[in-house]
Formats: C-alpha cells, structure tokens, sequence
C-alpha cells in the first residue's frame, strides 16, 4: 500500500524538513527568547562577583570567608544542570527552561535577604541549581529548532548571551550598588528572570524534534510545523530518519565507538568553565587587593566579557564555514597566550596593557566555551542531546567549584599565580578538544572543490 493512500497517511522526516527549508520568524523568536534566558543566567552568575567586596566590608569578614559561598553556587549549577537535562528529555526543552528561570530568579531575590557569608552560600546554591539548568536546556532547544546550515551560529548567539549578560551585571552593579547597595542588586537581579517567565509561557514553544518522539503529542506537532512554514497534512505519521540509527540510551555514549568524544568534551567543559568562573567569581576582588580601584576592576570584568561576546560571535561564524576543530584549538592557544602575557606585566605601571590583555583572554575563552555547545548538538542524538549536553555542563561545573576554592588560595598567592593558572588550564583545553573526532565538519559550500577544466 502507497503512503499517502486514504489508508496510509503520509510519513513526515522531520529532521529532514527541520534541516532545510527556510528560518521562519517563530524560529527565530524561539532562537531570541532561548538567547533571553541565557542572558539572565549570565547576569545572576556574576552578580556575587560584584557583590563580594561589599558584603565583606558590611560583615566585616575576609575576602576568603566568600569561597564556600561562591562554591555553593557552583555545586548548584552541576546538579542543576544534570536535573534539568533529564527533565528536558522527559517532559520536553520548554518547561525545563521554563523552570529553571523561575528557580534562579526566585533564589536571586532571596540572596538579599542573607545575614552571613553561610546563608549567602545557601541561597546561592539554589540559585545555581536554576541557572545550571537554563543553560544545556535552551541551547537544546535552538538547536533542535534551527535549520542544519545556521545551527552552530545559531547555538553560538545563545551562548554568547552568558557574557552578555555578565556586561548587564556589571553595568547593573555599577548605577545600583553605590547609591543601593548590594541587596537592592540581588532583589532587581532576580525579579527580571520572573518577568521572562510570564512570557515564556506564552511564548516558547516545545522542540518539534522533542514531539516527533511522542505520538500522543502529533496533532500539536502538526500546528508547530505549520507555524513554522513548514505544513502537514492532518493525520500525518512523523519520523526523524536523521537520527533513526541512534538508540536513546544514554550508557550507548560511554560504548567504543562514542567514548572518545563525550571524554574529550566532558574534560574541555570542566577546563574552560574553571577558567570562565576564576574570571567571574574573583577577578574583581583579585584586582582590587591589587591595588585597582573598585571601579576599575568591575570595568576590567566588563571588558572581559565584551571581548567574549565578540569573540563567541566571530567564532561561531569561523565554524559555520570551516568546521570547528581548527577555530576551537586556534582560540584555546590564544588565549593561553594572552593569560600569560597578562601574568607578566605590573599592574599599576601599565594599565592599557591589563585591560587589553583581560579582553583578548575573555575574547578567545569565551570563543571557546560559548561554541563548544554546538560541538555537543552536533555529537549527541536526539533522544539524549539534553542529557548529554547538560551532562558536559554539569560535569564541566566541577572546573567551575574548584575555580571557587582556587580563587582563594590565588589571592594569596598573588596576580601572577592567577594568570599562569589561566593559561594552563586553556592548554589543557587545546588537548582536549584535539581528542575529539566528531567535530562539526566545513559547510557544503567550503567543501566543494573547483570543478576540472
């Protein structure tokens, strides 16, 4: 019997569909609402970095009394990330971002209410666990939602939110801790990311990729994919052929012909994130015990972060076209470079050149961190990306707890020691990411070879 007969309705790929055809505009509000929530988890991230120097002066505590607290928050952002993932393969990638942005924001106001660096701790873990989630969730969604061609690009744009938001943090902190101090930043930090909440629920949609695996849920895939231009006709029988040879199991990863890859990326993640949150959690504190004024070390962290987002940009583009082995291992280089040119120099004697530094090393790492996600899309399946990306990031966190008990061990040991460790850990990246096999390969168009004469 013909597909497509009265008796047969006709079967849609639509990975297949998903992969071509055009970006419509709900795809492209997806893309920016995912982009959205990942701004407000770089926001909440780095507030604390900001807010450290003042509740330790109000408390009357060392800077190190702060490092279980900037700990807390990052153990919370590994489990976040590991229960997140699982929840957005289960009930779909909308409710698991949904979630999470009302945990780290309604845990962000709570912040201000803290009365010790202990409670700090507590209220940041909880935090942590939303924003852990936000990020492996949303970057799953755009991926799931973007056409093949413009997927790394797109993934890159999300992810690239997270030193976005980290420059908001820095402006936010810069007009409102002088003249309200640091709780007023966590109550209005917080409050936004319940605001997107009301939106998202109207206006984020679940992955149709999510859909296609749940029969029960065809009728509503069948509005999404009109919505999205790309029409069926009622009563459709769906697939996604793209992926039919993959199992869902997540043990299928850690087989022989899997191992290599989710080992090099799990331990590219804990590197980099290392040097991401030394940078976020400490290089304020760490400039200003150094003689900086307070001013200037927020705008050294702004500067940072500006320097990701272009980077992340410029990066993500460089993969869309040649592939992302190469631009990943070049980044990583760089940015060791740039760390330890940084190690080198005095601070108070050459300004121009720290700040340079500071943004060439954001520019290259974030480059790194921000487009590793799309490395991961392009690894795992369907059935388990969430899980899988989420299981990277949560694994990756780890780097990120002990970038919060190193920090304090480094401001003893001084700027130098700080810098060296930076770099190391990016070469320790370079190899790892060199371990990979299932790099995203060159565009179709860079492939091509001239025809013969």
């Amino acid at each position: 019997m013909e597909p497509g007969s009265p008796h047969q309705p006709p079967e849609i790929d639509v990975g297949h569909v998903l992969d071509g055809g055009p970006f419509s505009p709900l795809q492209k509000q997806t893309v920016a609402l995912a982009a959205v929530s990942v701004i407000f988890d770089g926001l909440g991230s780095q507030l604390i970095g900001f807010a450290i120097p003042r509740m330790a002066s109000e408390w009357r505590v060392a800077l190190g009394a702060f490092a279980a607290a900037v700990s807390a928050g990052l153990f919370g952002m590994s489990c976040g990330s590991a229960c997140a993932g699982m929840l957005a393969d289960r009930l779909g990638r909308r409710w698991a971002v949904i979630g999470s942005a009302l945990l780290f924001g309604l845990a962000t106001c709570v912040v201000g209410l803290a009365q010790s660096p202990s409670s700090v701790g507590w209220f940041r873990f909880f935090a942590g666990f939303g924003i852990g989630g936000a990020l492996p969730t949303s970057t799953t969604l755009v991926a799931e939602f973007t056409p093949a061609r413009i997927r790394p690009l797109a993934i890159t744009c999300t992810i690239v939110c997270v030193p976005l938001g980290g420059m908001f943090a820095g402006v936010l902190a810069a007009y409102i801790l002088p003249s309200y101090g640091w709780r007023t930043l966590f109550f209005v930090g917080g409050a936004v990311p319940l605001i997107l909440c009301l939106i998202l629920m109207f206006a984020l949609p679940e992955s149709p990729r999510f859909l296609v695996r749940h029969p029960e849920r065809w009728d509503e895939l069948t509005v999404l994919l009109e919505r999205i231009r790309r029409p069926a006709a009622p009563g459709s029988r769906f697939c996604d052929r793209t992926e039919s040879h993959l199992r869902g199991r997540f043990s299928d990863l850690f087989g022989p012909d899997y191992l290599r890859d989710p080992l090099g990326l799990w331990c590219a993640f804990l590197l980099c994130l290392f040097t991401v949150y030394s940078a976020f959690s400490w290089l304020p504190s760490l400039l200003v015990s150094s003689g900086l004024k307070p001013a200037d070390a927020s705008l050294a962290l702004t500067l940072y972060n500006a320097g990701g987002v272009a980077g992340a940009l410029l990066c993500g583009w460089a993969i869309s076209r040649f592939g992302s082995r190469w631009p990943l291992i070049t980044c990583c280089a760089a940015a060791a470079i740039a760390a330890l040119f940084v190690s080198q120099l005095r601070f108070d004697q050459h300004p121009f050149l720290l700040f340079s530094g500071i943004a060439a090393h954001g520019f290259f790492v974030n480059a790194v961190q921000s487009t590793m996600f799309a490395v991961c899309a392009h690894v795992y399946p369907t059935a388990i990306r969430a899980r899988g990306a989420a299981s990277a990031v949560a694994f990756g966190r780890l780097g990120a707890i002990l970038s919060g008990a190193a920090g304090a061990l480094v401001l003893s040991s001084g700027a130098s020691a700080y810098f060296v460790v930076l770099g190391t850990a990016m070469f320790l990246v370079l190899v790892t990411l060199a371990m990979v096999r299932r790099h995203i390969p060159a565009s179709v168009e860079e492939k091509k070879q001239p025809e013969p004469a």
